[in-house]
């Protein structure tokens, strides 16, 4: 797969969800081909600790760790970068890698909306939701977030490698 087929989405630091300042979100549209399979394939290319349920109804980033979501089923809009950002309409098959920082939040879905979650070399990850006291700690371990070794959809020949350089 060609970085020119993956959509990018760059987020600025709003004051409560401070995103990621140089990696964008990576939208791979329908490129999960067997969507019942995420867990699996993210595993096999190193991004592990994985999970499968829906997404939080509120903004929420990880300032530890990047973050991978495969849609299994369903559709739903999300809510990306904080309050300021960019809805996106996600349905079975998508996948979204978040760069640690990066505000998401579950705007409304159907009813068999379910995601599969995974974090580069099975990070564990926190949940922050943009309080006051978050700051300043966060934006320095979002800095100290290694760049993956791997594409969590196309191992080491992916366009993350491509587009998500230091």
């Amino acid at each position: 797969m060609l970085s020119e087929d993956v959509k990018t989405l760059y987020f600025t630091d709003d004051g409560m969800i401070p995103n990621h300042p140089s990696w964008p979100v990576l939208l791979y549209i329908g490129k999960l081909k067997e969507p019942q399979d995420a867990l699996e394939i993210f595993e096999q290319n190193g991004w592990r600790n994985g999970w499968k349920n829906g997404v939080f109804d509120y903004h929420h980033y990880h300032s530890n760790t990047h973050e991978v979501l495969g849609v299994i089923s369903g559709e739903a809009v999300l809510l990306l970068g904080g309050e300021e950002g960019v809805s996106v309409t996600v349905s079975k098959g998508d996948v979204i890698v978040l760069p640690a920082g990066t505000g998401h939040k579950l705007i409304g879905s159907s009813t068999d909306f379910k995601v599969a979650g995974a974090y580069p070399n099975g990070m564990e990850h926190n949940l922050k939701k943009g309080t006051p006291d978050d700051r300043p700690n966060v934006l320095d371990d979002i800095m100290l977030v290694p760049l993956p070794d791997t594409d969590p959809l196309y191992g080491d020949k992916g366009p993350l490698l491509e587009l998500w350089k230091k």
